[in-house]
């Protein structure tokens, strides 16, 4: 089985079915906006597809590959994996297992700006790892927040191949892309509906239900001198020294764009040190 199913289409490029304003949120790191489309990407899929997971098979749920900083969709996997526990606890059922695709790589370009082939070209040349025995014989669950090209499922389904993965495949959605006619660089402007500039980005950090994700670490290592001096003031020093922590981890201080940021944030963990 390689099947697909997303709760809402965008068929439309003025009309939608989902709030672009939380999804900007969801997108910044605002996880409560994670776990109400993981509540109602559960519901919406058990709606009408509830005998795929009335099934003895043991069940994986995956997000989209990443290196050591969690994507959004992350986030969202996670409060889908605990909608689905409690569904199994309901049923007697084994609870599902939390697995990822690992990457190597990482990019400074902005992904919701590209075509599809601009997108396949740029992730094709990252490499990517999972344990094809691990996953065998289960239903395997990869979640992701939106679908504009697919170009993330397409190099998924590659990756299945070339593992020669035996199990079944489910790739589900909060949103996806129908009308093709469409520019695929609306993913921008919900990544940007609410969330525009450094002043939406601390207004964000300082919620209770915040927390750190790929695009917002990338957005603030990319920023100017003023613009990360300003957010710098406005955020807490535990965030800054986990920012940090996160850029070591993705190897961003290797990007020479990223040099500058890195460099004062290991300047203030220094003098705060002494």
């Amino acid at each position: 089985m390689n099947t697909r199913y997303s709760l809402h289409k965008i068929d439309s490029a003025h009309e939608f079915t989902f709030s672009p304003a939380e999804y900007s949120y969801f997108k910044y790191g605002d996880k409560s906006y994670a776990e109400k489309f993981a509540k109602e990407l559960f519901e919406g899929f058990l709606a009408g597809h509830q005998e795929i997971l009335d099934t003895d098979q043991e069940i994986l749920v995956l997000p989209s590959p990443y290196m050591a900083i969690p994507t959004a969709s992350n986030f969202l996997c996670f409060y889908f994996k605990k909608q689905l526990d409690f569904y199994l606890f309901q049923k007697g059922k084994r609870s599902s297992i939390i697995s990822k695709i690992n990457r190597n790589h990482t990019y400074t370009t902005d992904y919701g700006n590209l075509s599809f082939e601009d997108r396949k070209n740029l992730i094709a040349n990252d490499t990517y790892y999972l344990d094809k025995d691990f996953l065998k014989g289960k239903l395997c669950i990869f979640i992701d927040d939106i679908k504009i090209t697919g170009s993330h499922e397409f190099t998924v389904n590659k990756i299945l191949d070339e593992y020669s993965v035996n199990a079944d495949f489910l790739f589900l959605y909060y949103a996806e892309l129908t009308n093709f006619e469409i520019d695929p660089k609306i993913e921008n402007f919900f990544n940007y509906y609410t969330v525009k500039d450094v002043h939406d980005i601390a207004e964000v950090m300082l919620k209770p239900s915040f927390q750190f994700n790929t695009r917002i670490v990338k957005y603030i290592l990319g920023l100017n001198s003023s613009n990360f001096d300003y957010l710098t003031s406005k955020i807490e020093k535990k965030q800054m020294d986990h920012l940090l922590e996160l850029a070591i981890s993705n190897n961003y201080h290797l990007i020479k764009e990223y040099e500058n940021n890195i460099n004062t944030l290991t300047q203030t963990e220094l003098n705060y040190g002494y």
